[in-house]
């Protein structure tokens, strides 16, 4: 049995591939010829160069296959031309679906992300069924997401797609190679550059978790439906204090309102636009922290049997990982 995955070199990818592997499927990645693949070194896999943005290469990496799973996005909240996230998530996304039912794959599972689910007021838990609209997407990347996630739902009721949907919250553990933006939110801190918070909060998943979750779905999930793959509901604060319980440190905080923050996230955009380094904020990741991101995973609990460890062992893990790795000289 031959599965593609796409994103396979990168931080989710990477738990979903080493998942697959174990459960004996046969793993093909798709990867860009220039990208980092330490964490495709030492695995058993059949490495096919390509691009979502190459139609050629598309069709080139799903064929032979029989399922796929497609992990690969655009995933960062600043990028200097939006158009390169859109072409990679939302139409890249969509060739994909295409060539791999063209090729009839048997078995889809595509990676999402909460990011398109709607917010609770009240700061209560959201879930698959919480209303969202394109409005409500703060920033590109959750617009992306939200126009891929529609583009493949409407895929996949056109064409019966044996395709299910899954929407991880807050992934944290080993192998954030680049790392990703909570990555970089532990990783400052265990840095000391995390003086100030702001009043926000996530829902956070150990990553292997989450790959588990994908396992699920592809042998459990309905077609056509989606489901939340996340974790501990946590204020921003209460991960600071907890990576400070770990490393056996106590820092004194600020806590800052949104407001005030949005002006120096303006300016390190501004800044950003000439040196071309991405800012340590953004106005949109400012404007997303104003909400509580709190989600249940209920759903998947009940008909996938999925399950999730303390969030405690999630930061552990990616803790000692950024150390091992040389991330905190």
């Amino acid at each position: 049995m031959k599965t593609l995955v796409t994103g396979a070199n990168g931080f989710l990818g990477s738990a979903i591939m080493r998942r697959l592997l174990k459960a004996g499927h046969d793993v093909r990645v798709l990867v860009r010829a220039q990208s980092d693949r330490r964490n495709l070194n030492n695995f058993p896999v059949e490495i096919c160069k390509g691009d979502l943005c190459d139609a050629a290469s598309i069709k080139r990496a799903v064929n032979g296959c029989d399922n796929l799973f497609h992990v690969a996005a655009d995933y960062r909240l600043w990028i200097p031309d939006p158009e390169v996230m859109y072409a990679t998530n939302v139409t890249g996304t969509q060739s994909l679906i295409l060539a791999a039912a063209e090729a009839g794959l048997k078995r889809m599972v595509y990676t999402s992300s909460v990011a398109t689910l709607g917010l609770n007021p009240d700061g209560s838990p959201a879930d698959e069924n919480t209303a969202s609209s394109l409005s409500e997407m703060t920033g590109h990347y959750k617009r992306s997401k939200f126009l891929a996630e529609q583009a493949v739902r409407q895929l996949t009721d056109q064409h019966k797609l044996p395709l299910v949907i899954v929407n991880p919250s807050t992934p944290i553990g080993p192998c954030d190679i680049k790392p990703t933006p909570t990555g970089c939110i532990i990783l400052d801190t265990l840095l000391g550059r995390m003086p100030a918070y702001v009043n926000t909060g996530l829902n956070v998943v150990h990553a292997d978790d989450v790959a588990h979750g994908h396992l699920l779905a592809f042998d459990l999930g309905q077609a056509g439906e989606r489901y939340v793959l996340g974790g501990e509901n946590m204020s921003l604060l209460q991960i600071l204090e907890m990576i400070d319980e770990l490393t056996g440190k106590k820092s004194r905080r600020i806590r800052l309102s949104h407001n005030l923050v949005l002006p120096a996230a303006w300016l390190m955009e501004k800044t950003a636009a000439y040196t071309g380094k991405e800012p340590r904020a953004t106005i949109d990741s400012v404007r997303m922290a104003k909400n509580q991101m709190f989600f249940s995973s209920a759903k998947a609990i009940r008909e996938l049997n999925y399950g999730y460890r303390p969030a405690k062992e999630a930061i552990k893990d990616a803790i000692l990982w950024f150390r091992e790795n040389g991330y905190c000289k």
